[in-house]
């Protein structure tokens, strides 16, 4: 029997890397699998970012957790009010006149070393100092104020209309400031509860949270509350920053008060004087 041909068919020739020496089937497979698997590790990674970055666009800074607010605009403003206490004349001032301002410097450099940067982590001990360094500059301005009133009431103020127009300066501004201190660190929780954002119900309405649009990256912080406490001590009551609970409005409430009676009593007698 005749031997069978040989098959004519070509075969294909082997991949080859380099151009010279063929390479596995299954090598470029691989490959082209794990660059499809790259390509879309991409695609979803970038996907995922411009989501995120969306969501962010879409919701409002103050409604989402944030990297927190700097701790020195507080800082400073205690000191301030620190100062003031100091500078206030034996009669007004809380005695001695060195307990109240020692114990809040105390309390205001425990705070620094707690919590040096940014308000961002809830701490409970944190949180009971700062309440108390603000509850003890409550206590020694409410002094100073009483005094002050109690004197202007009496006749008892003096009859020097410089001194007396810096006295009831002095107090005016530490009852802002303290004020401020409060609303800042009641609202929402405090400082670090509105950088976490656990909290979505706001005590205070800035104009802000009415018009995210035309400030999609603003958050309240202490120098919002300065403001709000500022125009509440000047105008007697809230201007843009309108009260939502009962606490903020019985607290500008006690503010406008106070601010009113130091203020009218003293100008009054200070114009008394002057003529």
């Amino acid at each position: 029997m005749p031997e069978d041909a040989p098959d004519a068919t070509p075969k294909p020739e082997p991949e080859t890397g380099d151009g010279h020496e063929p390479r596995p089937r299954g090598d470029v497979l691989g490959r082209t699998v794990g660059a499809v698997e790259g390509a879309v590790g991409d695609f979803v990674g970038a996907s995922t970012h411009q989501v995120q970055d969306a969501a962010r666009a879409l919701v409002p800074a103050w409604k989402r957790a944030t990297e927190g607010e700097t701790r020195w605009p507080v800082g400073a403003a205690v000191a301030v009010a620190i100062y003031l206490q100091l500078r206030l004349p034996r009669q007004l001032a809380f005695r001695p006149i060195w307990l109240l301002p020692t114990i809040e410097a105390a309390l205001l450099i425990g705070l620094l070393i707690a919590n040096p940067r940014r308000i961002n982590r809830h701490s409970r001990n944190v949180r009971i100092a700062t309440l108390a360094l603000i509850a003890l500059a409550s206590l020694g301005n409410a002094w100073s104020a009483g005094h002050l009133i109690r004197a202007l009431l009496t006749g008892h103020a003096g009859t020097d209309a410089g001194p007396l127009l810096a006295d009831g300066g002095a107090i005016w501004l530490t009852n802002v400031i303290v004020f401020a201190l409060w609303y800042w660190e009641l609202d929402r929780g405090g400082p670090a509860s509105r950088a976490q954002g656990t909290r979505i119900y706001p005590d205070f309405q800035f104009p802000q949270m009415g018009n995210p649009e035309l400030a999609p990256h603003w958050e309240p912080n202490f120098w919002d509350y300065f403001y709000v406490s500022f125009t509440n001590a000047t105008a007697f009551s809230p201007t843009d920053a309108m009260p939502l609970t009962r606490w903020t409005k019985m607290t500008m409430l006690v503010q406008s008060a106070v601010s009113l009676s130091t203020v009218a009593l003293v100008i009054a007698r200070a114009v008394n004087i002057l003529k």
